[in-house]
C-alpha cells in the first residue's frame, strides 16, 4: 500500500533532503488534501514538533479533519499523545520518546500502550549507518532497527521504519534493511526513505509491507494516477 506523506514546518508543507535541506514549500494545503483524499492512509509530520521548536497542532487538526491520519512529531508523553489522538489522528508515531540512555526505554513504552492502547501506537525505528537514530535523526544509538522492533514489539500495533540514509535522495531504498526489520517482528510494518518508484512499491507490497512516499509524489516523479 502507498501511504502518501505531509510534512509541516512553520505552517507550511515541505519536503526535506535529509531531514535538513528544505526542498519544497507550499501553502496550497487543500490541493494536497485533495489529491491525497482517496487513499486509505496518510502520514503527518509535525516537524516543528519534533525538533521542540514550536507546532502546528491547528493544522494538524485541520488536515486530520479530512485525511485517515497517522500523526507522529514531538510524542513525547500520553498527554501529548492523547492531544493528537484527541487532534483527529487515527495513531501516533513515536520516535525519540521510545528510547532512554542509548537503549529500548521499556518502561514508557508499555505506559504510553496502556495509556492510549498498543494498537494506537505506531513505533518509529529510524536508521542510519545502521543505527536507529533519534532527535530528528542526529544522536546515533548503539542498537539496530531490528534489535528495537523485537522489543517493542510488546506495546506497539505497528512500527515505521525510516532507512534515513537515503531519505529525499529519490534514488531507492535499501530492501534488505527493511526486510530485516519486517522479520525481527510480527507487527504490520510501513517503510520509508528514498521509495520513488511504483515498482519498489509493489516489492514492499509484495512482503506485506507498505511504503510512505513523499518526495516523488511532491516533484511529480511518481504520478499518484498509477
Amino acid at each position: 500500500m502507498l501511504i502518501p506523506s505531509i510534512d509541516l514546518q512553520n505552517g507550511h508543507i515541505v519536503q526535506l533532503v535529509q531531514g535538513e535541506k528544505l526542498a519544497i514549500q507550499t501553502d496550497d494545503t487543500e490541493l494536497w488534501i485533495q489529491r491525497f483524499a482517496r487513499f486509505p492512509k496518510v502520514q503527518l509530520i509535525d516537524l516543528d514538533a519534533a525538533m521542540g521548536k514550536g507546532s502546528n497542532l491547528p493544522l494538524v487538526k485541520t488536515i486530520c479533519g479530512r485525511l485517515p491520519c497517522r500523526v507522529g512529531g514531538g510524542i513525547r508523553s500520553i498527554a501529548r499523545a492523547e492531544e493528537v489522538l484527541d487532534a483527529g489522528a487515527h495513531a501516533v508515531i513515536v520516535s525519540s520518546a521510545l528510547f532512554r540512555d542509548g537503549a529500548v526505554d521499556i518502561e514508557f513504552a508499555r505506559s504510553l500502550a496502556d495509556g492510549v492502547g498498543a494498537e494506537r501506537v505506531i513505533a518509529a525505528v529510524d536508521s542510519k549507518k545502521g543505527q536507529v537514530v533519534i532527535h530528528g535523526w542526529k544522536t546515533p544509538l548503539p542498537v539496530t532497527a531490528a534489535e528495537a522492533a523485537a522489543l517493542l514489539s510488546p506495546f506497539c500495533g505497528e512500527f515505521l521504519y525510516t532507512h534515513v540514509d537515503n531519505e529525499g535522495l529519490m534514488k531507492g531504498t535499501d530492501m534488505a534493511a527493511i526486510l530485516a526489520v519486517k522479520r525481527a517482528t510480527a507487527r504490520r510494518l510501513t517503510a520509508a526513505g528514498g521509495i520513488t518508484t511504483r515498482e519498489e512499491i509493489d516489492l514492499l507490497d509484495a512482503e506485506g509491507v507498505d511504503a510512505v512516499v513523499g518526495m516523488a509524489i511532491y516533484t511529480g516523479q511518481l504520478a499518484l494516477e498509477e
